[in-house]
């Protein structure tokens, strides 16, 4: 599952969920590289929140990384187009 790295998803890296385990989330991406995954305050305190990374990492799903902070994007993979916008 490979991004097309083009400009607008330089910021965005596609990881797998390994672990799961409160208040640290683990994810695997493409590479090979293994990452911490920053949760926010609003994140950490939200069972629903825990709740759907347990069947993320169970569906084997990826999902997208902000590459910089290392966060999940909560916008998905949908990325602005500047003809669009």
């Amino acid at each position: 599952m490979l991004l097309d790295h083009d400009t607008k998803m330089a910021n965005i890296i596609a990881a797998q969920i390994t672990k799961v385990f409160y208040p640290f989330v683990v994810a695997k991406t493409e590479t090979g590289e293994y990452l911490h995954l920053n949760v926010s305050d609003t994140e950490r305190a939200d069972p629903l929140f825990w709740d759907e990374l347990r069947s993320i990492l169970q569906a084997k799903l990826w999902v997208p990384v902000g590459k910089k902070y290392h966060q999940l994007l909560d916008n998905g993979w949908l990325v602005t187009d500047p003809v669009l916008d």
